[in-house]
């Protein structure tokens, strides 16, 4: 006598569990056999040269992929951080981008530092992340020339990275000098590497970008580039996003800031003060995160006319306060850190919302008050990112130690 059965139903996946499959489809798709893209391939993101491997996108989509355990995805991780190394500038500059089928390297207008200081973070983490990968042995000559062309950017006395206006990350914006998110990412490539003078870095960035904070051993230059400030700002509890002779930056550069806080660059007591002046602007809302707190307004001193470019860096878009999933993942990883772990979680949670967003686009960014999708669909940072900060809310990632 035959007996019929039927199997129980699969549970249907959490939301955050659904994003992470998707994000390793995603990621899946957007692998060659160079790396990474920056986005799922197409007629629109070939013609912005988002079908290239880029030195900052691979570097980072490189650490979540790394932390996924996927073999695949760390064998991608590996091949990106490869492939920008093969293209490295004699110099030591990691490109901006490379276009892999056509064996080209893009280095942008006014310099791209942000590439360098993303790919060598990457080199010493996904080994870490992903124990027997041994790339730091392979890649060891483009690491220490690396190295060294950053060292030829910053300011021997300060210890600080100086640069052009638009030539990190936020690439039509208009911060130049001493820029906050540069040198955190350089304090933060310091404290890896082991630099002695990873504390100088630290003091120097701190009485540069909160110059209101008490500093007894300021040092008497940048008394004097922060002098002005002090006459013509009001304290806030963030860094200033950018720090140049008689300009500075005063909108709030949300991603700098949580990485200040998540590296060290802010001490205790200041990286608790971003956390909570973060929570009160809102910046997380409607979803995390826009990563400009005031946005930059035509007419404004700091007003650029690239920032029309695209017609994207108007207020509350693209650079200039729109939503970015990518930087979010750093918002979590901030809560995470600072043991808020139930917010953390919640928090994923929106960026899984926001990552799924018309059938699961993955888009690049969002309209800072409305969360319109208004970026680059199939964006892999964003993706990569959110693997990235699931992982560190289920166990102990060695990212800032």
């Amino acid at each position: 006598m035959m007996h019929s059965f039927s199997l129980p139903a699969a549970a249907p996946l959490s939301l955050t569990d659904e994003c992470r499959r998707c994000a390793i489809e995603l990621l899946y798709r957007n692998t060659v056999a160079a790396g990474i893209l920056a986005s799922s391939p197409g007629t629109r993101a070939a013609g912005r040269n988002y079908t290239s491997i880029f030195g900052r996108d691979a570097s980072l989509c490189a650490l979540g992929m790394a932390a996924s355990g996927v073999p695949a995805l760390i064998d991608a991780a590996r091949s990106s951080l490869e492939t920008l190394a093969w293209n490295q500038a004699d110099n030591g500059q990691i490109p901006n981008f490379v276009r892999p089928e056509r064996g080209e390297s893009d280095f942008w207008y006014s310099g791209c530092i942000d590439a360098t200081l993303w790919w060598l973070i990457a080199v010493r983490l996904v080994q870490r992340l992903a124990p027997g990968t041994a790339l730091e042995q392979e890649l060891f000559t483009s690491v220490q020339k690396g190295l060294q062309w950053l060292k030829c950017q910053e300011h021997p006395g300060w210890r600080l990275l100086q640069q052009n206006e638009a030539s990190d990350w936020a690439d039509i914006m208009p911060r130049s000098g001493f820029v906050l998110y540069s040198n955190a990412l350089w304090y933060w490539v310091k404290r890896l590497y082991q630099f002695p003078d990873a504390e100088l870095t630290a003091r120097h960035a701190r009485q540069l970008f909160c110059p209101f904070d008490p500093s007894p051993l300021r040092h008497p230059r940048v008394a004097v580039m922060t002098d002005t400030i002090l006459r013509e700002s009001q304290p806030t509890p963030f860094f200033l996003s950018f720090v140049n002779v008689s300009t500075w930056g005063d909108e709030i550069d949300v991603l700098g800031n949580l990485l200040a806080a998540l590296t060290g660059l802010a001490d205790q007591i200041k990286g608790e003060e971003i956390l909570d002046g973060l929570m009160t602007l809102g910046a997380h809302r409607p979803y995390p995160i826009r990563v400009v707190g005031i946005p930059i307004e035509p007419g404004q001193p700091l007003w650029r006319r690239y920032m029309e470019r695209h017609n994207q860096n108007f207020p509350y878009q693209y650079q200039n306060g729109g939503i970015w999933p990518f930087a979010g993942c750093f918002w979590v990883l901030l809560l995470a850190q600072r043991g808020l772990h139930r917010e953390a979680r919640l928090e994923l949670e929106r960026l899984a919302a926001l990552n799924g967003v018309n059938g699961w686009e993955f888009n690049e960014w969002f309209h800072g008050l409305t969360a319109e999708p208004m970026g680059m669909p199939g964006q892999s940072w964003s993706a990569a990112l959110f693997l990235l900060a699931g992982a560190a809310l289920e166990r102990e990632l060695p990212l800032f130690d």
